[in-house]
This record gives structure tokens, sequence and C-alpha cells, in this order.
């Protein structure tokens, strides 16, 4: 009964210590009781305000916390936690502050308050950061130190191979780096300058002196020629060709032809010189290339390597049969691409030599000696020019005469690989199909006249499409004495009307005073 008794007058005693305790907060502002602390921030006796503000600024200066980012191969990169977006997370720790001591029943209460006495009350500081600032970061200045690997490759000088060592590469992994920056930031992080190693993913490279060491014998070997070449187209197929020297390529590695010898700028080492555009033959940066092509596409059907691309040029060439060649250009499409589909590497030999281009290809011979594999070119349909393609020109005089361009036959036509065996064939396979097309011879004939039954004269020859009845309407017209002086030659305007009058008012024309010899043709290529 006695026990009951005191247990009941404690409780009394504590309702009036916390009833008291209450009256006096209520009196002024309500503000947290001593000993509660935010991280290291005392908050002891601080209003909500005061408390909100004291850890803001307690995370604001953490911002300008240094942190060493380790981007591998041994690059350092600092950064401030403040540019990684630091910010504080979770600011309901002064409300809790704040309720210390008035939350649960007057027991727990109690408990609370005794408990202060006894030892602080720690709430943790919970920090986040912006992981998009972290991106980036690492983006803008982590993934610069990326490095690509560089394989083991090949070397030919005087006729032998030398073995180059290569390297790993390193590439950054941004989103495990996001992951790995932000977990140590919020979790083990002491506030002071740190070091953070990033996620980067090691790339090994490719090769061993084992392996290269299988490449000495000439798979496919094959030579173009090109004397007959201006000096700038010349200098193309030489830069090409150094371009495609020396590669080693691995087993299932491709190469492309165009991406390994564009852009055709003069800043790449290009000059102007004749290329196909549109029927004709242009003078264009880069003219030249597709022999470079041509020429490594015969070396690899020779070495039966898998051709995964090969375009054929719009109109014949001279320098290889129909079907063996292969084109590539800029803004077409046009590439040739081949796979090394073999078990081992292999070595591109290219060089120019005597007005020559040579391409060998070098690997590991595993073909049976007897075994030998040409190829053959045929033409299924040929298409001749019907007639020449004669334009009027009535800014020149009559007996102008000039061949812009020459005419190409079309043709259809396929290659075959044939395959023999100690010189037997035993098999005969379509490698491709190609199409040329057909342009014909491209005239202009001048149609400048005073005369103006000369000039319906020559028009109506030229509506023939024969340039030699052409020549002879020129011939004859020519042989006939100039008018007088005194007539006016009819303008290019007023010769856009056939049969028209000539115009009233003067002019001249210097090319008509100096006809030149019918037989004289200007050829323009």
């Amino acid at each position: 009964m006695k026990r009951i008794l005191w247990m009941g007058r404690i409780c009394a005693l504590l309702l009036c210590v916390l009833s008291m305790g209450m009256a006096v907060q209520a009196k002024g502002e309500k503000t947290i009781r001593s000993g509660i602390y935010a991280g290291s921030v005392n908050l002891s006796g601080m209003t909500k305000e005061e408390a909100l503000r004291a850890v803001e600024d307690f995370v604001d200066g953490l911002k300008d916390t240094s942190v060493t980012l380790l981007a591998g191969a041994g690059s350092r990169v600092d950064v401030t936690v403040g540019e990684l977006g630091i910010a504080w997370a979770n600011p309901e720790l002064v409300t809790e502050a704040l309720e210390v001591g008035t939350r649960g029943n007057v027991i727990e209460r109690y408990k609370q308050l005794k408990d202060l006495e006894r030892r602080n009350l720690v709430l943790p500081i919970r920090l986040s950061f912006d992981r998009q600032a972290i991106s980036d970061f690492l983006t803008s200045e982590c993934a610069g130190y990326d490095m690509e690997p560089v394989n083991m490759s090949l070397v030919r000088e005087n006729g032998e191979f030398r073995i180059v060592e290569g390297h790993s590469g390193y590439a950054l992994d941004v989103e495990m780096s996001i992951d790995r920056i932000n977990d140590y930031l919020t979790g083990a992080w002491d506030y002071q300058p740190c070091v953070i190693e990033l996620a980067v993913e090691v790339q090994e490279a490719r090769g061993s002196r084992e392996e290269l060491s299988q490449v000495r014998d000439i798979l496919g070997s094959f030579t173009t020629s090109f004397a007959g070449s201006t000096a700038d187209r010349k200098a193309n197929i030489r830069n090409g060709c150094q371009m495609l020297d020396g590669i080693t390529l691995y087993p299932g590695e491709e190469i492309s032809v165009y991406g390994k010898t564009a852009p055709f700028t003069q800043e790449n080492g290009y000059y102007k010189a004749g290329s196909y555009l549109n029927g004709k033959v242009v003078d264009s940066l880069g003219g030249g290339i597709c022999q470079v092509s041509t020429t490594l596409y015969n070396a690899v059907l020779l070495a039966e390597l898998n051709v995964t691309m090969r375009c054929s040029h719009s109109m014949t060439v001279s320098y290889v049969d129909v079907s063996a060649d292969a084109a590539i250009a800029e803004g077409s499409g046009k590439d040739f691409r081949f796979i090394n589909d073999l078990e081992y590497p292999i070595y591109i030999e290219g060089y120019t030599e005597n007005n020559k281009v040579t391409f060998n290809i070098y690997g590991r011979e595993t073909r049976a000696e007897g075994r030998e594999v040409r190829y053959e070119s045929e033409v299924v349909e040929t298409i001749k020019p019907s007639a020449d393609d004669i334009h009027a020109d009535n800014t020149r005089p009559i007996g102008y005469i000039a061949t812009d361009s020459g005419a190409h036959v079309g043709y259809r036509a396929r290659l075959w690989k044939v395959v023999l065996e100690d010189g037997r064939e035993v098999s005969r396979t379509q490698v491709n199909s190609s199409n040329y097309i057909m342009v014909p011879r491209s005239v202009t004939v001048g149609t400048a006249t005073t005369d103006l039954a000369a000039y319906n004269e020559i028009m109506a020859a030229i509506g023939t499409g024969s340039l030699s009845h052409v020549k002879e309407v020129v011939a004859r017209l020519t042989a006939v004495q100039a008018a007088p002086s005194s007539e006016v030659p009819l303008s290019p305007e007023t010769l856009q009307a056939p049969l028209a009058s000539p115009g009233s008012s003067p002019s001249s024309s210097s090319e008509a005073a100096s006809v030149p010899d019918p037989a004289d043709e200007v050829i323009v290529e």
C-alpha cells in the first residue's frame, strides 16, 4: 500500500515539474533544450529559425572542401563538394530537436529530459549531392583522360617485320563513378579533404609476340599503273597509299578504306584531279584515290578475305577490267570495306614505285600448296552510245566545235572467282555484279552569226544529232564570205527565239571575226 502511495506521489511530482517546464516555454518562443546537437552543431537554446540557419551555414562551409578524383592511368582531378552540388537533405531534424521532451507520455518525457542531463543528443546531418552536376563534371573534366588501347602492331622495314608494343586503354564508367562519389560523400565522408577512386574500365590491348610472329607470308598482291596520270593525280595516289600502308588487322576486325583515307581536303594532302561526276570527268580534291582502293581490293580478293562492301564506278576505268574496280567517294556512301576473317593477324603493305601502286597482304598461309585463285571479268551486256549529245552555244561563232567529254560505253558485267587445285578448276563463284552507265560524247557548237539564214541552218543541223552533218554545214558556212561590217550580229537574247529577226541594238562579236577551222576540235576533259 505504501509503495502505491509513493508511486502516486512521484507521478504527481513529475506532472508538476513537466507542467512548470511547459508553462515556462509557453511564455516565450519555443527553443531547443540544452545538450542537443545536429552533427557537430550545438543547437542548445536555439529557435527553429536559428537552428535552421546554423545547420545551413555549416553545410555552406563545407562547399570549398576539396575532393581529388582518380580518373585512371595516374590522372588526378580536383573538385570541390560545392561543384558536386552538396545540399542539406534532412532539415526536419530541427523539428525533431524541438520536440525532445515533449513527445510521449509523462514517463517518456521525463526519461528524455534525464537522458539529456547525462549525455548530449546528436542528431545526424544527412547530405545529398546533385547527380547531374557530378555527371557533367565527370564528362567535361575526367572523361578526357580516357585512353584508347593501342594494339601491338607490325612495321615492315628493309624487308623485315618489327613488332611494336601496344598499351592498355582506360574508359571512365560515368554512371558507376557517380554512385561511388555519392555513396562515399553521403556515407563515410568526415568532412575533410578526401580522395575517391573513380570506376575505370580497363581495355586490354590486342596482340602478342607469338601471334604477330606468324605474319610472314604474302597472301595476296596486286599492282596497277598510273603512268599516264597528271602530277596532281599521282600525288593523290601516293598520299592515299601511305595512309593504308602499315595497318595491322586482327582476326574479326573490319577496315573502311574511306575511313582511313578521308577527308579529301588540301589539309589532308590531296590535290584536284580528274574524277567522275554525273557522267563527266571533273577535277575534284582526291581524284585518283579510287585507283588506290581498287588496287587494294584486288589484293584482298587474292588473299580471299571477306569483302563486306564494294561499289563500282559510275563509268569504267582504264586500270582494271570491268567489275574489278572498287570506288570510294565522299557524300555518296561509296566505300570499300573488308574483314580479316582468318585465324591470324594480317598486315597491309602499300607502296608506289615507278608510277605503279602495289598492295601486299601479309599473313600466315594456311591454304593448300596446290591451290590457286584467279578472277575473271565477264561482260554481260555492252551499251554503245547511239548519238552525240550536241549543244548550241550562241555566245560562240559558227565554226566553233568543242568536245566537252568523250563518249563512254556502258556495260553490265560480273566478276568470277575461279579456284584451281593442281591446275584443275574445282569451283567458279560469282563475286559481284556491276553496272556502268553509257555516256554519249558531249559536243558544243557555236551558233553566233550576223546571218539569220546561216543561224537557222546550223540550228537545223544540230537538231539532227549528227556531228558529221554539223561539220559539213559548218565547213560550208564558214567558206562563205563574211557579211559586211555594217551588219549587226545576232545577240544571245535574240537567238533564244528561233527564226527571230536580228535586234536593232548595235553589238559586236570578237569571236565571230576569228572563225576557227571546223576540223580543229577543242578537246576539254
